[in-house]
């Protein structure tokens, strides 16, 4: 199956090279997208170097910084105008090793055709490394928080390891999409699962980046709580609606 990696970058000179190479070696027969939003540290002529030298390796440049979210559906709108079947998400910080996307692909090529297969930190055998227990705690509740607010029965909805089906990117109103950070992880779950999506769990192991800076910030963590709070009260909304007059809501 054709299979496009999606590698969204700001500011990720040092670690680019490294991902690059591994991810290579990992998944020969896939190819590449860097998206760099006009990195100030060069990590774009960095990325078209390896473009020039790897005909695999593919980039996307942006005008400017605009966030995780619209950096990814930029690059679904590149793999679904060059009809790949499987799409990637992946870091480029190493926190995602991509000695494991193997396993995820072999999962996402099986019969029973799953439209998303999450690289999961929070199912049995995935883990984190390198993460202070503070952040775990805020991962697990912010994830058990998304399951009991939009009923996604899944354990890691704000993991950014993942896979999806091209045609079922196809079905989703992609251009709609204003989530970025986490949030969008979580909204591009839900999308899925509201879909009618078959969504697959599979154990990673997470490990926090050795380079750079985390783009993480308290913007972030509260832009994927209202969010979701919000996404939440309209679902629940909806069926309670449904239960009062009869008619089952849709997810």
């Amino acid at each position: 199956m054709r299979t496009l990696v999606i590698i969204p970058t700001y500011e990720e000179r040092d670690a680019l090279p490294r991902t690059l190479a591994r991810t290579r070696a990992a998944v020969p027969g896939a190819d590449i997208l860097v998206v760099d939003d006009n990195s100030p540290d060069g990590t774009g002529e960095l990325a078209d170097a390896a473009a020039a030298a790897d005909p695999r390796v593919n980039v996307l440049h942006r005008a400017g910084k605009e966030g995780l979210g619209r950096a990814y559906v930029a690059g679904f709108a590149w793999a679904l105008g060059r009809d790949y079947d499987l799409v990637v998400e992946m870091d480029a910080d190493g926190s995602h090793p991509p000695e494991q996307l193997p396993l995820l692909l072999e999962r996402a090529a099986l019969s029973d055709a799953p439209d998303l297969v999450l690289g999961s930190r929070w199912v049995p055998g995935g883990a984190v490394v390198n993460w202070p227990g503070r952040r775990q705690a805020l991962s697990q509740g912010g994830n058990l928080y998304v399951r009991l607010a939009l009923g996604v029965p899944v354990h890691d909805a704000t993991g950014g390891y993942r896979v999806y089906r091209a045609a079922t990117l196809r079905r989703l109103p992609l251009a709609e999409i204003q989530s970025q950070g986490y949030c969008f992880q979580v909204d591009m779950t839900w999308r899925v699962h509201r879909a009618g999506g078959h969504i697959v769990e599979m154990p990673i192991t997470f490990v926090e980046r050795a380079e750079g800076r985390s783009k993480m910030s308290r913007q972030i963590v509260l832009e994927a709580l209202w969010r979701t709070t919000a996404w939440g009260l309209a679902h629940r909304g909806r069926q309670l609606r449904g239960l009062l007059t009869g008619r089952p809501s849709p997810r």
